[in-house]
This record gives structure tokens, C-alpha cells and sequence, in this order.
């Protein structure tokens, strides 16, 4: 499929979309919402993708949302009608059922740094930068990065971040768990096509159900949660991909999972 505001490519098993708006700083439009949300479940489609890298290239991630559809907000309606399109590119890529990474190098602003969020791992170059800078401009974060980065980072200190809107380096970012890895300039894709290389011989239906009870389960209490997590484990253990793995391992050998 061609894009306008993202490029995709392949690389073995990993799908990698470009942000492609330069003149923008990678500001992510609504237009730019809906490609990101075709990318993504063009890929999870693909039985021999094992993970999305999404990355803004070696200068920026993203410089957050396109303001000028921000402008356009007139009212309360129009506003609730704009942050459901954020709430859906997010859910969708939290949702689906391959790892899905944040490849970043440069600074990762706002909306960026939400959406970033709501991938699995963030990997991020060593001069990278983040910051959700609402309060500067008299707004409030509304892709999700309220409730996203204090489940990641703590509340007290996604306040302190909030509450400041300046930007905090990636030792910090990866001080405080807001990224899984901080590596050299210029190596954040590789990094995760390293880590795809590994989830290659993983199980692709346990990667997707460890997505979902992870995400499912910290919007439950933990009875709850621990009876969903029951419930996925039960019924991963009826797959040809378990009989599978067990075999493979008693037999010493290396699995050949299907996703089934």
C-alpha cells in the first residue's frame, strides 16, 4: 500500500514505517493517524512479520500533533471528536498482536511521546530527547500521555514531568522506565531489529496474548486480572504452538511455531 505521510518497508521479519513529514517535524495529522492505523494492521496481517518498528529517522521522532488541526477545534464536540482519533490510533497499536517498537532518535515531543507510549518498548538514541509540553501552550495532554506515562513512570513523577513541560534527556527517560533501552546515536533501529531477531523463534500466539493480559490487566484489580491471566493460559494451552514448544524442548530442539 502507498502512503502519503509514511513510508514503510521490510526488513526479514520486521515491517518499519517511517514517519515522512520533514517539513512538519513529523507532526503526526489526523491524515497521518488514519495511514499509521493501515500500516499497522497491514502488518499485523502478515504471518512473517514478528515485529513494527516505527521511527521518525536519524534528526526526529516527532515534534507531536499537527497543530493545525488542533486550531480547528471550535467547541467542545469538535475537541472530543479529535482525541477519539488519538484514543484509536493508540488502542489499535496497543491492540495488535505483534511487538510493537519506538525506534527513536532526536527529540519526541508530545503527542509523539504519547503515541510512543502506547508501543511496547521504546528504544532511544542517546541524545534523545522527551517532553509533553501542554502546560506551555495552556493545554492538557489529551492523546493518553496523562494516563500512560504515570503508569510507566509513577504519578508523582509524570506530574513533575507535566508540570514542567521542558524536556528530560534519555539517561533520565531511561532512569525512570519511560524507555526500555538507550543506545548509541544512529542505532535505535538496529537495536530493535536485534530484539525482533529473537522474538523470531518465540511463540507468536504467546507474544499476543502477554500483550493482552499485560494491557487488560492494569485497567483491572488484581483478583480480576489474575482470573483473565488464568483464563489466557488455559486457553493457549489447547494450541498446536504449545504441544509444539514442549515437545521441541523435551526433544532438545528448536521449535517450529506456526500461530496456531
Amino acid at each position: 500500500m502507498t502512503y502519503k505521510n509514511i513510508k514503510t518497508s521490510r526488513e526479514g521479519a520486521a515491517f518499519i514505517i517511517t514517519f515522512n513529514r520533514p517539513e512538519r517535524r513529523n507532526a503526526i495529522s489526523v491524515e497521518t493517524m488514519d495511514e499509521l492505523i493501515a500500516a499497522g494492521q497491514e502488518a499485523d496481517a502478515m504471518t512473517d512479520v514478528f515485529g513494527i518498528i516505527l521511527t521518525g529517522g536519524m534528526d526526529y521522532f516527532s515534534a507531536g500533533a499537527d497543530l493545525n488541526d488542533a486550531l480547528a477545534i471550535k467547541g467542545a464536540a469538535d475537541g472530543l471528536a479529535y482525541f477519539k482519533r488519538w484514543h484509536r490510533l493508540c488502542d489499535v497499536y496497543e491492540n495488535l498482536t505483534k511487538p510493537v517498537f519506538a525506534a527513536i532518535e532526536g527529540f519526541c515531543m508530545t503527542g509523539g511521546c504519547e503515541f510512543a507510549m502506547a508501543c511496547d518498548i521504546r528504544i532511544a538514541a542517546e541524545d534523545s530527547t522527551f517532553a509533553i509540553t501542554s502546560a506551555k501552550i495552556g493545554t492538557v495532554a489529551g492523546a493518553g500521555g496523562t494516563q500512560r506515562l504515570a503508569r510507566l513512570v509513577g504519578p508523582s513523577k509524570a506530574i513533575e514531568i507535566m508540570f514542567s513541560a521542558d524536556p528530560i534527556d534519555a539517561t533520565e527517560a531511561h532512569r525512570i522506565g519511560l524507555i526500555n533501552r538507550k543506545v548509541a546515536k544512529g542505532q535505535a533501529v538496529a537495536e530493535a531489529k536485534k530484539m525482533i531477531k529473537v522474538y523470531e523463534n518465540r511463540a507468536p500466539l504467546s507474544l499476543a496474548f502477554i500483550k493482552r493480559v499485560v494491557y487488560r490487566g492494569l485497567q483491572m484489580d488484581l483478583a480480576s486480572s489474575l482470573e483473565f491471566e488464568a483464563f489466557l493460559v488455559s486457553t493457549i494451552y489447547s494450541s498446536q504452538d504449545r504441544k509444539e514448544g514442549i515437545s521441541a524442548f523435551l526433544e532438545k530442539r528448536q521449535a517450529k511455531f506456526q500461530g496456531k
